[in-house]
């Protein structure tokens, strides 16, 4: 099996900065081991290359293309959005454990990591947010 080609300079520039704008939206910190960081980087790039959209490159998809057009798994997943949780370790809490808090119980998170506190609950989980907001709307009615 061959190595995927490497992505150009440009896209892993872009999602670079992306990772470093949507840790610091999401009080979240990249992976210390910044080879983590870098294989999810490129793998975020390549998929731009591939399906048009840095779709997560920690899973295997039967089609890209597809999946891509769902949008569940494009960076930040919904996982991430929803849960503040990255299962490519790429947005974590500063010792490299990826936030669990916020898992339903009975997540595989919870039950690889045990629960990891968000040092920033204030930050991040947008679905999560507009869909309190949503409930507190629909109450007052």
């Amino acid at each position: 099996m061959s190595e995927p080609a490497k992505p150009s300079q440009a896209n892993i520039d872009k999602m670079w900065s992306y990772a470093r704008k949507y840790a610091e939206k999401s009080g979240t910190s990249l992976h210390p081991d910044v080879g983590v960081t870098e294989t999810v980087v490129e793998g975020l790039a390549r998929h731009i290359e591939q399906v048009g959209r840095p779709l997560c490159p920690c899973n295997f998809y039967p089609d890209p293309q597809a999946e891509a057009k769902l949008r569940r798994w494009i960076c930040a997943c919904d996982e991430m959005q929803k849960w503040k949780y990255c299962h490519c370790l790429l947005f974590v809490a500063p010792d490299g454990r990826p936030i669990t808090e916020h898992l339903p119980e009975d997540h595989e998170g919870r039950a690889a990591y045990g629960v990891v506190k968000d040092p920033h609950p204030d930050k991040g989980r947008a679905t999560a947010r507009v869909l309190e907001r949503q409930k507190t709307e629909g109450a007052g009615e």
